[in-house]
């Protein structure tokens, strides 16, 4: 038996997360609403990501139908279904459930997929949002809703992967470690093994932190290294540590609640290795607490952005804080600052720059899209690192949660590379306070 043909209906929030995704339904069919094309016009204007969406997308639709009307279904190409921009039917004699259309955009799009329902019995019409409460209401009206999910990673337990620990081992393989530095015997990793990954080697009260390095095909001995001060306080964080400062490692994740220690030990990190870099650029999208704003703010570009900048401030004057003012590591920070080759900044600010031998640090990547941590590492030239910091329980995107951010994407898609190196924070090192509403809150 044939499986019945399905109709997508996209919603605006799907088209600005990806502005692919009208060739991502393989060979269904796929709509568009006429109301998310005022939408999308209304974005199309500034240099974020979402206005950048906006604007592939409205292109890719002209060039789709060129003389072509929108309002009969179009092909999308070879091994792809038909497309089309549906009207709702307000201008029609409206029923019960019609009348819910007039008025609100979101009620208007529920209303085109009403409409295409009645238009074409034969086919299963769903409409595809990251709203979840247009979801909501499009079912509460008899209209299948769903969300949109080709880059949604199902299992997160690689994110949430705990710290890996091999007991029962030769006494004389730790003595290796500590000796030389490195074993090269692989085999006590099992199924364990992979590229970058840490490990804590055991036995009985011996142990070893270790990782394994793909280069020289040896595991290798892990230390807890001073920073720029700053100490590693846990095994995760002297993972972190050896991580950020490997020059074969290009690209980092640190996942982690509150108090970690993620952002500060990266830009630790980065001081330490300034002299390697001709810039340091520490980033954060611009996503208000619990996604409210707060308001406008008087001054220029700085002194509006600044409150949202603070916590990578933070955890500057805390490093800072380490040294006297007289004391050369002081000086060498101020001297960057004013230099500019230290740069706090909105990550919107980057956009377009090309990084080459750059330590860029992107905080707060779990609220990020998959296509936007795409488009940050694809602007890496020769000589960058990426590092990227994040909780992805503590999301203030409403379109993402912990399975659809970009950093989970980022480590699903990429664990297991050379170049890559995933690290989990599990020990809260801020105070005991944080500790407990971290454990109990």
């Amino acid at each position: 038996m044939a499986r019945k043909q399905k109709i997508f209906v996209l919603d605006t929030s799907v088209l600005l997360h990806d502005h692919q995704a009208i060739s991502n339904f393989d060979k269904h069919w796929v709509a568009i609403p006429i109301t998310v094309l005022e939408e999308l016009d209304k974005f199309k204007v500034g240099n974020e990501t979402k206005n950048f969406s906006a604007r592939e997308v409205i292109r890719f639709i002209d060039k789709l139908s060129g003389s072509a009307s929108l309002r009969e279904w179009i092909p999308l190409g070879k091994n792809k279904g038909m497309f089309k921009i549906v009207l709702d039917n307000t201008q029609q004699e409206l029923d019960a459930e019609q009348i819910y259309a007039v008025g609100k955009n979101d009620h208007k799009i529920i209303n085109a997929g009403l409409t295409l329902k009645e238009q074409e019995p034969r086919k299963d019409v769903i409409l595809v949002s990251k709203d979840v409460n247009l979801r909501i209401k499009a079912k509460a009206l008899g209209l299948i809703a769903e969300n949109y999910e080709t880059d949604k990673v199902e299992d997160v337990d690689i994110v949430e992967g705990s710290l890996k620990t091999i007991d029962g081992l030769d006494s004389e393989l730790i003595r290796e470690l500590f000796t030389k530095g490195f074993t090269e015997n692989l085999d006590v990793l099992g199924n364990h093994k992979e590229n970058n990954g840490y490990y804590v080697l055991k036995n009985g009260k011996s142990s070893s932190l270790a990782y394994f390095n793909p280069f020289s095909q040896r595991i290798e001995r892990v230390e807890k290294e001073f920073v720029y001060g700053i100490k590693p306080k846990n095994a995760e964080q002297a993972f972190a540590v050896n991580a950020l400062m490997n020059p074969n490692v290009k690209l980092v994740t640190l996942q982690g609640v509150a108090g970690t220690g993620k952002t500060l030990l990266a830009l630790a990190c980065a001081l330490e290795q300034h002299k390697l870099y001709h810039q340091v650029i520490l980033a954060r999208p611009i996503v208000p607490l619990s996604n409210k704003e707060i308001g406008f703010l008087p001054g220029d570009a700085n002194d509006k952005i600044g409150p949202y900048m603070e916590p990578l401030w933070d955890n500057l004057k805390f490093i800072k804080s380490h040294f006297g003012e007289n004391e050369k590591k002081h000086k060498a920070i101020v001297e960057m600052q004013e230099s500019g080759k230290i740069v706090i900044t909105p990550l919107a600010f980057i956009r377009g720059r090309s990084l080459s031998n750059i330590i860029f640090i992107v905080d707060e990547a779990q609220n990020l899209t998959p296509h936007e941590i795409k488009t940050i590492i694809t602007r890496a030239g020769e000589g960058t690192k990426i590092i990227f910091t994040g909780d992805i329980h503590q999301i203030d995107s409403p379109y993402l949660d912990e399975h659809s951010n970009g950093m989970t994407y980022l480590i699903d898609r990429l664990r297991g590379q050379e170049l890559f190196a995933h690290i989990k924070l599990e020990k809260g090192e801020r105070s005991e306070l944080a500790n407990l509403a971290n454990e109990l809150l």
